[in-house]
């Protein structure tokens, strides 16, 4: 019992190591101008959908005008 719980816990830690370095591999795959592109672009405020499919981030106003009790 305890081996196979052992080999699971082994399993996994190196699935998880596998997706952190997909992640790396795509994160790494922006050039400098296409991050400067896209952090201008959030701090103008437009909502583009990120490349994996989500939503971008709102702007600093949108999260004011959702809190109004925040200055």
């Amino acid at each position: 019992m305890w081996k196979v719980l052992g080999l699971a816990g082994v399993v996994g830690v190196a699935a998880t190591g596998a997706m952190v370095a997909r992640a790396e591999r795509a994160r790494r795959s922006y050039t400098p101008d296409e991050i400067r592109e896209r952090l201008h672009s959030r701090l103008a405020g437009d909502a583009q959908p990120a490349p994996d499919g989500t939503a971008a981030t709102a702007s600093a106003e949108d999260a004011r005008r959702a809190r109004p009790d925040a200055s």
